[in-house]
């Protein structure tokens, strides 16, 4: 439900932001460019907060706080009576969006067994998308009313499904690994019980966990004390400034997976969508808007293919094919719409291969890019960094898609809508190059196993390890030392 609120406050505004633009008189594309992608930015505040809160009331509560700040954000935008008033409302709901983006997937990959952690966590992105094309549909269904009221309804709406968080928290239990950074051992052993594959299974669980969170293995209390370092006191020095040769590379993947998630481009399609068409040669406001629905609908449909394929082929090959059609589609895109850019008249092939182009970009995105980021992310940091190290992860990718979303209209403008999306192909380029080189494969480990499987790339290695070394090997003046300095810290 959090994921739903969250995607539907990205999307209805796409369409909101045409009614809007014709009601508030005198508002420029600037205006409405930064009024659709501020989101993104206010979404820090709630992003840098969700990891702390959650670290100190808990995931379960975490997420009714989301859903309160959704309620508030829908009622002020739907009551919005100028320009300033919606910007206000938009940075409550923005705030609110962060936590969800944070909150979700954390939470569903702490209470997920390793068979079906890819499964399960890409639920979030599910219902993201199932969110963005509710939102397309309620830009269609309320385009019939009043100006005035239309695009207000159309905001306002979110309130209503906010309410349902805060019923359903009362039937989730907490997150086991929180409860046991609690020291409520007994509380994480029976949510264990009811969320492994087996018995066995529930007490690996439980000892990987105590083991990262610092609690000996033969300890059977039902409450203890934790170490203070294991309940998230000095992770921001652990994550950023002392961070072992793991911890860096987790860092480094997580940081650029969300980075060239949006960086790609995904938002000024599923924003600016309406426009998109628009060049492509469809006028009528009620065609684009149908159009628009078609893309939420294919990104919904893709993005359900996605999480039964997540768990069975893997992340890197899933993800590094999403991006190569990407990559095909986006540099299609370009030279469709600059051939219709150049031309004096309809040039109808061009017009189909850039709806066409569109949808199969989309497509691509949501059966591998889109899910992948969320699970991926989520399942790489080490318990005790995790919430505020996903937090830094949801910050890059609100930033970026901040940026994407503010500038595409200007961008559009300086380069052409065809340039735009040649630069985007170029990234999603860039995007799979680095997917390739530094993001190992992670399907079926556990979340205390994944230390294990970072660290190794020598341009990520510590450097104190690395003089080490050297001097190991001037030692034996033949290049090849005897002394045994073990394996790279693998940060556990």
């Amino acid at each position: 439900m959090t994921s739903i609120l969250l995607g539907y406050d990205i999307g209805v505004m796409s369409g909101a932001a045409l009614y809007i633009k014709d009601d508030f008189k005198g508002q420029f594309d600037t205006k409405i460019e930064i009024l659709i992608g501020i989101l993104n930015i206010y979404s820090l505040f709630g992003s840098l907060a969700a990891g702390r809160t959650s670290d100190w009331i808990g995931r379960r509560y975490t997420i009714v706080l989301a859903g309160a700040i959704f309620f508030a954000g829908a009622l002020l935008m739907g009551f919005a009576t100028n320009y300033a008033f919606l910007m206000g409302g938009r940075f409550v709901a923005g705030v609110g969006v962060g936590y969800a983006a944070l909150i979700a997937p954390v939470y569903t990959a702490e209470l997920s067994p390793a068979s079906t952690r890819g499964f399960l966590t890409s639920f979030p992105e599910v219902f993201i998308n199932g969110g963005i094309l509710l939102g397309y549909v309620s830009n269609y269904g309320f385009s019939k009313l009043p100006l005035h009221l239309g695009w207000r309804m159309m905001l306002g709406i979110g309130a209503i499904p906010s309410v349902l968080p805060a019923v359903g928290v009362l039937a989730m239990p907490e997150s086991p690994r929180w409860l046991v950074m609690q020291g409520r051992l007994a509380d994480a052993k029976k949510v264990l019980d009811k969320t492994s594959d087996s018995k066995e299974e529930s007490m690996l669980r439980l000892a990987d966990i105590k083991e990262a969170a610092g609690i000996p293995e033969d300890c059977n209390d039902d409450v203890v004390q934790v170490p203070k370092i294991n309940r998230g006191e000095g992770v921001w020095k652990e994550l950023l400034v002392r961070p072992t040769p793991a911890v860096r590379h987790i860092i480094v993947a997580a940081v650029g997976i969300h980075f060239f998630q949006q960086a790609s481009g995904i938002d000024s399609v599923v924003l600016y969508s309406p426009r998109i068409f628009e060049k492509a040669g469809i006028t009528s406001k009620d065609e684009k808007l149908l159009a628009t629905v078609a893309v939420g609908f294919v990104k919904t449909t893709f993005i359900l293919v996605a999480t039964f394929l997540l768990d069975k082929i893997g992340r890197r090959p899933l993800l590094l094919s999403s991006v190569a059609g990407m990559i095909a589609s986006l540099a299609t895109l370009a030279i469709s719409l600059t051939v219709i850019d150049q031309s004096h008249k309809k040039v109808i092939w061009a017009v189909g291969l850039a709806i066409s182009t569109v949808l199969s970009y989309v497509a691509f995105f949501s059966i591998g890019m889109g899910p992948i980021t969320l699970v991926y992310s989520s399942e790489i940091l080490p318990l005790k960094l995790r919430a505020q190290g996903a937090s830094i992860g949801v910050m890059v990718n609100r930033v970026t898609s901040g940026v994407v979303s503010m500038t595409f209209l200007s961008l559009s403008k300086a380069i052409t809508i065809g340039g735009s999306f040649f630069l985007y192909a170029s990234i999603a380029s860039v995007a799979w190059v680095f997917f390739y080189t530094c993001l190992p494969e992670t399907q079926g480990k556990t979340l205390e196993e994944m230390g294990a499987l970072f660290g190794n790339f020598r341009w990520l290695r510590d450097s104190k390890r690395e003089k080490r070394r050297n001097k190991a090997n001037e030692i034996n003046g033949d290049g090849a030392s005897n002394v045994q300095l073990g394996p790279v810290s693998n940060g556990n």
